[in-house]
């Protein structure tokens, strides 16, 4: 069983949610950290700090569980500390800090905001760290970027609503915060459903959060407004298996929702024929995870990764495919 310790000296705060290569220009990749280790061949990996959004989040519980399981095959003395900042910048700032004054060998974050974590990054890089970006991109320099491919998400989910539905009816996107991964598969989405002129994009801008309780919130709201609606694409399965709790509690059956993430809950939601949820774009954050340490690991003994920007795909689930999905 892999150790989650707390690294000595950290004063950790909190407790805790891809595209297409192009997308990839936001986030610059240099090798400032490589420099630093190739001259230390022999240095193993000791330490890796993980910070993440919101471990409440069944997402990131599997981007942790994926970095611990990756240390535990390098080897059994290797630390994990894994840290939720609740989406918050200043949080995941401070954590970023106690990481890099810890000493820590890998940083490994999922950033809550791509600007704004820029100075931490810059501040621990100068250090010598290396710090690898899982899931969404930032506008610093990293020694590597790993996600899913998130544009390909929103095309894939907004396809089957669009093969579903016939070319023609009323869509709903569930929006959410405001980040690179959610930005993107809503223009993936987007992409899509332009190529249909008698579908109809009835709402596309309100943000339910990330969360099953802003899904809740916002589908309620929505079918209020609406009293007709064919399909809703969920930028992730927690805000879609509120909205198909809203639909529920409001007994309308005459829509179906995709989301994106291909986690446990969706999963369940599929399974539940009286429900409203039919479909989701599965991501593999453990895979995300693993791919992450390996290549931190593979730095530090002075080996630069072939591609620094490396995009892990997707692939759709359905509830007529879903016997054969392995899950997280």
């Amino acid at each position: 069983m892999s150790l989650i310790v707390g690294i000595l000296g950290f004063a950790v705060v909190g407790c805790t949610n891809g595209s297409r290569t192009d997308n990839i220009a936001t986030n610059t990749v240099t090798n400032t950290s490589l420099e630093s280790q190739v001259n230390a061949p022999n240095r193993k990996l000791q330490t890796i700090g993980v910070a993440l959004g919101d471990l409440g989040n069944p997402f990131y519980n599997a981007v942790q569980k994926g970095a611990e399981i990756e240390a535990k095959k390098i080897g059994d003395n290797i630390r994990v500390n894994a840290v939720s900042s609740g989406f918050d910048l200043n949080q995941q700032t401070n954590q970023i800090e106690n990481f890099t004054a810890a000493n820590t060998d890998l940083i490994i974050l999922s950033a809550v905001d791509k600007k704004g974590v820029k100075p931490v990054i810059d501040q621990a890089r100068l250090a010598g760290k290396i710090v690898i970006a899982v899931d969404s991109a930032v506008d610093a320099d990293v020694d590597a970027m790993i996600s899913s491919n998130n544009t390909q998400a929103g095309e894939i989910g907004c396809q089957y609503i669009a093969d579903r539905i016939k070319g023609q009816g009323s869509v709903v996107i569930l929006n959410g915060t405001p980040m690179d991964s959610i930005n993107q598969r809503v223009s993936g989405c987007l992409e899509s459903l332009s190529k249909y002129p008698n579908i109809k994009l009835i709402s596309k801008d309100q943000n339910a959060e990330g969360t099953r309780d802003g899904g809740l919130r916002v589908m309620s709201d929505l079918l209020t407004t609406f009293p007709k609606i064919d399909a809703v694409f969920a930028t992730n399965d927690q805000s879609g298996v509120g909205a198909d709790l809203a639909a529920r509690q409001a007994r309308r059956k005459e829509f179906f929702i995709v989301g994106v993430d291909g986690s446990p809950d969706a999963t369940k939601a599929m399974e539940d024929k009286d429900g409203v949820f039919s479909a989701t774009a599965a991501q593999n954050p453990s895979e995300m995870a693993q791919k992450a340490v390996q290549i931190g690991n593979d730095i530090i003994q002075g080996k630069k990764p072939e591609s620094p920007n490396i995009l892990i795909p997707v692939k759709l689930v359905t509830r007529e495919n879903l016997s054969s999905y392995k899950g997280w």
